[in-house]
């Protein structure tokens, strides 16, 4: 394997955005799977810091499954949107540069978010057809198109009902009145979309579970291909939810939700034709 840090630095970045990339590099000649899919992890933190335990772990994960992996250490508060983004845009573009060295399969990436981090990778998902998305990184829509979206405990509407608006503002700062519409999630899904996984804990007392219900009503209204999983117990951040990922203050391992990764596999597996 192959591991990498390579700078993302795009309109209002952050010194510290940077790409963390786990190559596989099996010879060729080894094995059946020449190309393989990629997974881009982006972490939770509420767009104000980054956190490990849904980076690194998940990407180890996924390299265990035969995937390159990559964690995207985007920029947070004090930068804006749409920086946070531009560098997951930026990170498309990088990797289909790289494609034929890395022995990518572009047409099978694969983004996987947690909270906010989901949030941007939902973004990607419903802005990479947008030509002031496009011509800010100069590329064309079909760089930026994913095979599909992991999205966990999801941070997703603006509504003050159900929102987790500390991670929207955040995200916009001064500008929430004015984007905070256009930031809700739900409200962009189209039949452009890319398929979806998500899941959530019916408990969840920071990112109510409600995000989750009303992207989903969103994707099945537009026709897309999307799956969801609701467990009964959980605090929010649970990431793998295994003693792998527990805090330092004993909490983060929920037993039952330790499936949801599993069952991630098994969508991909079929949504890959594997």
């Amino acid at each position: 394997m192959k591991y990498m840090e390579i700078p993302i630095q795009t309109e209002g970045s952050e010194s510290y955005a940077k790409l963390e990339t786990y190559i596989l590099d099996t010879p060729a000649e080894k094995i059946a799977m020449k190309k393989r899919p990629m997974v881009v992890v982006c972490p939770g933190g509420a767009y104000g810091k980054l956190s490990y335990r849904e980076g690194e772990p998940i990407a180890i994960h996924f390299l265990n499954q035969g995937y390159h992996a990559g964690v995207l250490r985007y920029s947070v508060t004090p930068a804006r949107f749409p920086t946070a983004l531009l560098e997951l845009g930026t990170t498309m573009k990088l990797i289909h540069e790289h494609a034929e060295e890395w022995n990518v399969d572009v047409k099978r990436i694969i983004l996987v978010g947690f909270s906010a981090g989901a949030h941007l990778t939902a973004s990607l998902g419903v802005f990479y057809r947008k030509s002031w998305f496009t011509e800010k990184l100069g590329v064309t829509s079909e760089i930026l198109k994913v095979k599909g979206m992991i999205l966990s405990y999801p941070v997703i509407s603006s509504e003050e009902e159900i929102g987790h608006l500390p991670s929207f503002h955040n995200l916009l700062g001064e500008r929430f009145e004015e984007l905070k519409e256009d930031l809700s999630i739900e409200k962009q899904v189209d039949e452009y979309t890319p398929p979806a996984f998500l899941w959530h804990t019916l408990k969840d007392q920071t990112v109510p579970v409600e995000n989750s219900f009303v992207m989903m009503s969103a994707l099945k209204k537009a026709g897309v291909s999307a799956e969801l999983h609701v467990f009964p117990e959980g605090e929010h951040g649970l990431s793998l939810a295994t003693e792998l990922v527990r805090r330092a203050d004993g909490t983060g391992v929920q037993t039952e939700c330790q499936k949801w990764i599993e069952l991630a596999d098994i969508w991909l597996r079929r949504l890959f034709g594997m």
